[in-house]
């Protein structure tokens, strides 16, 4: 009995790959497996090469994994493209003439040619053949057949019954191939029992997050990878007295987001890395006039149009810098999907706590990859709103003209709301005095400056970052501390549990969540007496630089980097690892 299973479909954007990967994710999930996924595709809307990529485990896992046992596929490319991935008796399923099975002895793996438009067509359907080859993935690994025929009458309910009646067929074609001519490398998975669990992207667990934290209004623009946000939340907010807007630009979104925010509605805006960059003023009028506001930015390759569907993670500096001077701000950044969904949560109370902009990063890889998750804590999400002020508490100021940016030992000022009796005050991005008024007295510049940019100073998520180790090794006693942010988190985390068995250094791993304001004070005691490696997917290493610029470490500290559009793989980090070392 297997107790995992590494499988990959791979064919020409719009021939329903993704549909088709999803299925069987679904279809493991629902066994009780832990599903890691990963897409490959490319910027257009049909044609050129796609694949979904997936790892099941019947322990929890985050990485969608470096080998292949099945490949699945449909275009010449597949096999070209994910050969040197293939593991040690892998199985290719392809078109052919006839049914063959091949063995290739040099490459160890085999080969079944199946006709697989032919037979689909036999049965009234030639979109089916994806089914066929589903169904022998499904056969090969003894998945019982029903859980498939559910999820096909799920996902084709609104295509008729004729549709649902020709796509169960074929996946019973994919059996019935199996028994006839593959049976002896059938190798079944061992029924697991993970329970109570979710299958969503990080995109799909921030809109989530966020509307549980209690926003009710989203205005942005489309952009990969981050407009599934705004299409979950289009579909969702409605129902509890939200509102989304597609609006006409990247400033819009910003900017009508503030705008609600400042009205007392909590609101966010979601983007991408040329977004980010159009909205940056607008975020620093946010700093400046001390209004809360989430913005997620989901990175993708950069920059300008860059790789609009490719991996990275090279804004952080633009995240944390980005604006003309200075202003408060918070960075977040989820290394899972389950975090995903707290951090957006969390980053609402943060935005309104702190007045101040929030930007809750992703990166492609987070973002629209689906993974499962258990279910989520409901108790966890907390909404705090800071010193925003009710109408009785205005009484107690007796003020014609309330003092909006009044100074207080904390930094933080009593905000009331548009409309509110006794709230009446000005609000300004210029620089102004407790009052609002415009001012450009030198002294009152610094005390103004000094509230805005020290009240973060202490700002804190409840989990700012990560600490894994190997069984029995303790993380504060290890050689080489591995620091990642993202979805570089299973990766990191398996490759340490590889070098940890090697047995010459010993290592941990540190995933940080918040990158600004660091966790200071925890990290300084963590990086103490360490090698620290960051492993990032950006070509200047930026979270090196981050950490070097407020912590001690310049002879402690490098980077592995990788920048091609692709996450990390183990066995790059394992070959990386062993020059760095």
């Amino acid at each position: 009995m297997r107790t995992s299973i590494e499988w990959m479909v791979g064919g020409q954007q719009g021939e329903g790959i993704d549909s088709t990967g999803e299925l069987f994710a679904r279809t493991l999930v629902r066994y009780g497996y832990s599903v890691s996924t990963y897409k490959q595709f490319m910027s257009r809307i049909k044609g050129g090469h796609t694949n979904y990529k997936l790892k099941a485990t019947i322990q929890r896992n985050y990485y969608a994994g470096d080998e292949i046992d099945i490949l699945l596929c449909l275009d010449k490319e597949s096999l070209e493209k994910n050969e040197s991935n293939l593991s040690k008796g892998a199985l290719i399923i392809q078109e052919g003439t006839v049914e063959n099975l091949i063995r290739n002895e040099e490459k160890q793996y085999d080969i079944f040619t199946v006709p697989l438009k032919k037979l689909a067509s036999e049965l009234g359907n030639p979109l089916a053949k994806n089914m066929i080859a589903i169904g022998i993935s499904s056969a090969l690994v003894d998945l019982p057949k029903e859980l498939l025929n559910h999820f096909i009458s799920e996902i084709f309910e609104k295509k008729g019954e004729e549709v649902i009646r020709t796509n169960i067929q074929a996946v019973a074609k994919g059996y019935e191939l199996t028994t006839n001519f593959l049976s002896h490398l059938v190798s079944p998975l061992e029924k697991a029992d993970l329970k109570d669990q979710l299958f969503m992207s990080g995109n799909e667990a921030t809109a989530f997050g966020s509307l549980m934290a209690g926003c009710r209004f989203l205005s942005a623009y489309p952009i990969t990878p981050a407009s599934e946000i705004m299409e979950w939340l289009a579909k969702e907010l409605p129902a509890v007295g939200g509102t989304v807007m597609q609006v006409e630009d990247e400033i819009a979104g910003i900017c009508l987001a503030i705008g609600a925010n400042y009205s007392g509605v909590r609101a966010m805006t979601s983007t991408s890395g040329p977004g980010i960059s159009l909205k940056t003023e607008a975020i620093g009028m946010a700093g400046m006039s001390e209004v809360p506001i989430v913005i997620v930015n989901s990175q993708r390759g950069g920059p300008s149009t860059g790789l609009p569907t490719k991996h990275e993670q090279s804004d952080l500096q633009h995240m944390i810098y980005g604006t003309h001077g200075e202003i408060p701000r918070i960075v977040l950044y989820p290394s899972t999907i389950e975090e995903a969904f707290y951090i957006a949560a969390e980053s609402f109370n943060l935005a309104e706590y702190y007045q101040c902009p929030v930007i809750v990063a992703l990166d492609l890889g987070l973002s629209m990859n689906k993974m499962t998750v258990p279910s989520f804590n409901s108790k966890r999400v907390e909404i705090h709103r800071g010193k925003l002020l009710t109408e009785e508490e205005l009484k107690l100021y007796k003020e014609d003209f309330f003092s909006r940016y009044r100074f207080t030992d904390d930094g933080i000022s009593p905000r009331p709301l548009v409309g509110m009796k006794n709230g009446l005050h000005l609000t300004s991005s210029n620089e102004h005095g407790e009052d609002g008024y415009i001012t450009e007295d030198p002294e009152l510049r610094i005390k103004m400056m000094r509230k805005r940019l020290e009240k973060t100073k202490e700002a804190m998520i409840q989990e700012p970052f990560k600490l894994q180790s190997s069984t029995g090794i303790s993380p504060k006693e290890v050689d080489i501390l591995l620091v990642g942010m993202g979805s570089t988190f299973g990766a990191i985390n398996e490759a340490m549990t590889k070098l940890n068995e090697q047995g010459r250094e010993t290592y941990a791993h540190l995933h940080i969540q918040q990158l600004y304001p660091l966790p200071l004070e925890q990290l300084s005691d963590l990086f103490e007496n360490k090698r620290i490696i960051t492993i990032e997917n950006n070509y200047t290493s930026q979270l090196l630089i981050l950490l070097k610029q407020h912590l001690p470490i310049h002879n402690q500290a490098e980077s592995i980097v990788q920048f091609d559009g692709n996450p990390f793989m183990i066995k790059t980090l394992l070959e990386q690892m062993k020059k760095v070392v």
